[in-house]
């Protein structure tokens, strides 16, 4: 060893050497210099999450006594979910459980059960209860998403900062955005979007030869293909319908684009396919058991359940404003189904600054295939017939051609409607950033003026009621008093689809117990096809009845005959009649004439086999 070599410690052994505090200070120094250096980014991140916690502050700061008004039904159904995703942290983790509609149990692939989400927040619900997982999501699906498409406007587009701001607000937040946070989690979960659209960009340069004497680089296609596939599968786990409506926009603009670039389409086609398929095979090795499960397994459905005639957007629609914004209307509820599907509704300030900008960009290839995009998917949100103002025209839409088809019809014509929204921001952000680039008065002009039309649909916070307490029975744990845990206990009036409530016992608890019938989406239609609910037993029929006229009804051995048979083919352990039921008198009644004398616990009837 030479004396220079001697002399010389490395890289390894000087830092070994240096002091603790040198190093931690090295570090310190090293991460300030990152925070400084993306503080801007930072910043519009920071301003995206206090934006939606604004929106969602009704409910807080105490997400267990408040629930969304416009849609409490929706909200406790992914609150169970949410409950029985946590189990995974004791082992408990399936695609069919039997603690809903037993004995038959719930395909949980077959409903909207945000398993990904339930499974990675799991730690919160165990610790702090369903209700604050349900809360985080609706303020984290909006700012996450946002944010999102802010790095994918910086980062992929190389947009200004004001530009990819002011755009990716529009996509966080926009009317179809705040409208589906009324307790469709699984809609509003589209942090991915931008990372599948990242990754098919990145697949489409490695794909292209130019400039390359080697030729496509296949090392980043294949990153990108094993990193397509990764979140693909991520995403059906998240939300089947966005990950649909996701591939179908890619598609018309990747038509759209190549029609523009057919020179780029030429050279790069074989290689993109090739990734795309490749990314396909690998995502199909992990769903294929899932997805099996899905359509062909137990309790699973291979149809969808809502009619398209119904679920279509209203073309008056996107002229309007929501009502859930500042300058909407109450009256534009009777152009959509219901306050969570205010999909459309941008209003022509929006539209017109969109087409503008759009028209101003001129032909630029994504502008372009952009445009194609949002046309597309904007028609075939009109469903298989138009609609204008609330009346049927007997125009047919585009949807027609698809009506029917298998996993199309899983998808609702107005949600097409949200493909929109990132592609008006993606329109917005482009015109932006030209504009800033621009001397003269376009620099001020196009970024004011966009500003100005995305504050025509500025959100209001979400309307939010105070939440049901429930039972002492239930969050006392004397329920272990009547039912083990993992047995059924059958809550008076079960729960239904219009009336799901009793489902919120079993969250409160974790999912210690199974219920009976419930809501949730089955094979109960006709030929096994899909519907909401299943259908009640006589005694349910019974019970249901009297909790809604306060009548007791005369009960003979026939009605005890069949309440026997009801209860034994639920598998229950017991039959609880809390308090706070609706004509509870008439209902104890009528199950002790069913039954025979129950047994008090706390503010709790209870009954046990």
């Amino acid at each position: 060893m030479t004396s220079a070599a001697r002399a010389d410690p490395g890289p390894d052994r000087d830092q070994a050497v240096r002091p603790a505090p040198v190093v931690a200070t090295a570090r310190a120094a090293r991460l300030w210099a990152a925070v400084r250096r993306h503080r801007a980014d930072l910043l519009v991140g920071l301003l995206f999450v206090a934006f939606a916690g604004w929106l969602t502050r009704g409910l807080w700061p105490t997400p267990g006594t408040r629930m969304l008004a416009l849609n409490p039904a929706d909200q406790t159904l992914y609150e169970w979910f949410l409950a029985l995703d946590a189990r995974a942290l004791r082992g408990e983790l399936g695609l069919v459980t039997d603690r809903l509609n037993a004995p038959d149990g719930v395909n949980l692939m077959a409903n909207t059960s945000v398993l990904a989400l339930g499974v990675l927040l799991a730690p919160v619900t165990l610790t702090f209860g369903a209700p604050v997982t349900f809360a985080l999501l609706v303020a984290g699906n909006l700012a996450g998403t946002a944010v999102a498409w802010y790095l994918l406007f910086t980062r992929t587009l190389r947009a200004h900062r004001l530009a990819a701001g002011l755009g990716a607000a529009l996509c966080g937040f926009g009317p179809g955005m705040v409208s589906q946070s009324n307790g469709h989690l699984h809609m509003t979960a589209q942090w991915l979007v931008p990372a599948l659209v990242w990754l098919v960009v990145r697949l489409l340069r490695a794909a292209d030869p130019a400039g390359r004497a080697a030729g496509p680089d296949r090392r980043r296609m294949a990153s990108s293909a094993v990193g397509l596939a990764a979140t693909v599968t991520v995403g059906v786990f998240v939300g089947e319908e966005v990950l649909f409506l996701t591939a179908l926009t890619l598609a018309v603009m990747a038509v759209g684009y190549g029609l523009a670039e057919r020179d780029l389409a030429r050279r790069a086609l074989p290689g993109f396919a090739g990734g795309l398929l490749g990314a396909a095979g690998l995502a199909l090795l992990v769903l294929a058991y899932p997805l099996w499960v899905q359509f062909a397994g137990p309790q699973g459905v291979a149809d969808g359940m809502f009619p398209a005639a119904y679920f279509s957007a209203d073309l008056a629609g996107w002229v309007r404003l929501s009502a859930l914004t500042v300058f909407g209307s109450p009256d534009s509820v009777r152009l959509t189904t219901g306050p969570a599907e205010f999909t459309t509704f941008l209003g022509w300030p929006l539209l017109l600054v969109a087409a503008g900008c759009a028209v101003r960009s001129g032909r630029r290839p994504l502008v372009l295939a952009t445009v194609a995009g949002a046309l597309v998917m904007a028609a075939l949100a009109l469903g298989p017939e138009v609609v204008a103002g609330g009346e049927r025209t007997g125009v047919p839409g585009p949807y027609a051609l698809l009506d029917g088809l298998p996993v199309v019809d899983g998808a609702l014509p107005t949600r097409f409607a949200l493909a929109v929204l990132p592609l008006v921001g993606t329109v917005l952000t482009l015109a932006v950033h030209r504009a800033l680039r621009e001397p003269g008065p376009a620099r001020r002009l196009v970024p004011f003026t966009v500003g100005a039309a995305l504050l025509s649909v500025f959100p209001t916070p979400l309307p939010t009621i105070d939440r049901p307490p429930l039972p002492d029975f239930v969050t006392g744990g004397q329920w272990r008093q009547c039912v083990r845990p993992g047995g059924v206990l059958v809550p008076v009036p079960t729960a239904t689809p219009q009336q799901p409530g009793p489902m919120r016992w079993a969250t409160a608890t974790g999912v210690e117990f199974g219920m009976p019938e419930g809501f949730f989406i089955g094979p109960y239609g006709r030929a096994g096809s899909a519907t909401m609910g299943t259908w009640q037993r006589p005694t349910s029929v019974l019970l249901a009845d009297v909790a809604r006229r306060g009548v007791a009804p005369a009960v003979g051995d026939r009605q005890r005959r069949q309440a026997a048979r009801d209860v034994d083919a639920w598998g229950a352990s017991c039959v609880a009649l809390t308090d706070d039921a609706p004509h509870a008198q008439p209902l104890r009644r009528t199950l002790e004439a069913l039954f025979g004398p129950g047994t008090r616990i706390a503010d709790a009837w209870t009954w046990r086999f």
